[in-house]
């Protein structure tokens, strides 16, 4: 058993959540055992600062760490980006894959990310063949997660087609199992992903119904609306709606050009929306109307997708933002709403994380409420949950914990870099 004595830690209670000073934690097989405010143990670590569930990041793509820093130099769109995405695609080997995401995921769980949602489609070698170990590149990760320590739930991705029933080219091959009976031999049961509407013909899609939790890429561009259109007469949320694919297991992700039905049906059938904020911007993508989804019944969550920017506060703030920047209005969502958004894993199907309770998993992220960021910043006292979402940054948090195992420490973020800087100079020489 570890005992933990937090300064300050958000905890669950009616309504959302408050922050309470002095409280005692207990952790035994990866648990929490004992959650007690104002509770004492000479014994216990202290942890100075203000102490958060674990955050999830719900959305990730590991390989796109090695772009970050090289594809914003220039003038482009979303399409000129994605050409640079699979040239870095292409190089991948399952040694160079587990070298990048393991310090992918390490740079994740020092921003205070402790469970991740990998959206994996790089299945195959180059020339689309199959690795001799048909799930090398998936192994990979998963040996790349146990690695850093953090939560992987491992999002096996259908990529079919390089555009409404086009065969795959160049390096999509290599993301293409042939036909969805296909992927789903080689996938197995477990998580699933469906690129894109425009990755798999309709035909196919009925092979992701009952899948649990399944998660897809939706209207991230108005072309993918476009061609979708002239397909099949639908918007890609009434193609999944109309086979049967959306409700509470189903993740659809950026969500970011959507009509007014649109809107209606991911709310009325409980869908849920995974948000990228900083990749949004980076890419040009847009701003996605994230109030309206949450006011229409949709759970949101977080990603950091692109990997222009690993940081779950920016995240959060860049909901609250986008919809300023979109309306001219300030204060679309509370910094309550905001840690609820952030701390979503149950959209990775896992349940029993995101609140430190007695009976969930034992994920601590504290932060410290003494930098030049967070000084001064609680509402009406010490730091708080707007501390959090509207100041903090990734470079604040100085301990996490991941079912009960220390994965982060402060100073730990050097050896971070380097780990980064070797595996990127390997993917791009």
């Amino acid at each position: 058993m570890t005992a933990y004595l937090l300064e300050r830690a958000w905890l669950p209670s009616p309504g959302g959540g408050r922050v309470h000073d002095d409280v005692l934690v207990e952790v035994e097989g990866g648990r929490f055992t004992r959650v007690e405010v104002g509770g004492g143990d000479p014994a216990a670590t202290r942890l100075p600062g203000l102490t958060l569930p674990g955050l999830a990041n719900a959305h990730s793509h590991a390989f796109h760490r090695a772009l970050r820093g090289h594809v914003q130099r220039d003038r482009g769109t979303f399409w000129t980006w994605r050409e640079q995405m699979y040239a870095v695609a292409g190089r991948l080997t399952p040694d160079l894959y587990r070298a990048l995401a393991t310090a992918a995921f390490r740079e994740m769980a020092a921003a205070g990310y402790t469970s991740v949602g990998e959206f994996h489609y790089l299945h195959h070698r180059a020339d689309g063949s199959p690795h001799d170990a048909p799930l090398a590149m998936r192994e990979a990760l998963v040996e790349a997660a146990a690695t850093a320590g953090i939560r992987l739930v491992l999002l096996d991705t259908a990529y079919l087609s390089s555009g409404f029933g086009a065969p795959a080219e160049g390096v999509q091959r290599r993301f293409s199992d042939g036909t969805a009976a296909a992927w789903s031999a080689r996938a197995g049961d477990g998580p699933a992903a469906i690129h894109s509407v425009r990755a798999v013909p309709r035909a196919e899609l009925g092979v992701f119904r009952g899948r649990d939790p399944l998660h897809v890429h939706l209207s991230e561009q108005p072309a993918e609306n476009e061609a979708c259109l002239a397909a099949y007469g639908l918007t890609p949320t009434g193609l999944l709606h109309a086979e049967g694919l959306l409700g509470p297991g189903t993740t659809v992700v950026h969500a970011t050009h959507l009509t007014d039905d649109d809107i209606a049906l991911l709310g009325s059938t409980r869908t849920h929306v995974c948000l990228t904020p900083t990749t949004e911007r980076d890419l040009a993508d847009g701003i996605g109307p994230g109030r309206r989804l949450a006011d229409a019944g949709c759970r949101l969550s977080i990603g950091s997708d692109s990997h222009a920017v690993v940081d779950p506060f920016e995240e959060l703030r860049g909901l609250e933002m986008h919809e300023r920047l979109a309306t001219g209005e300030r204060g679309h969502f509370t910094a309550a709403e905001l840690l609820d958004i952030g701390t979503a894993h149950d959209v990775l199907g896992v349940t029993d994380a995101g609140r430190i309770e007695v009976g969930a998993r034992a994920d601590l992220v504290t932060l410290d409420t003494a930098s030049p960021r967070t000084a001064g910043t609680g509402l009406d006292g010490p730091a708080d949950e707007h501390t959090a979402v509207f100041a903090a940054t990734a470079a604040d948090v100085t301990h996490v914990l991941v079912d009960g195992r220390v994965v982060h420490r402060r100073g730990d973020e050097p050896e971070v870099g380097l780990l980064l800087a070797e595996a990127i100079a390997r993917v791009r020489s």
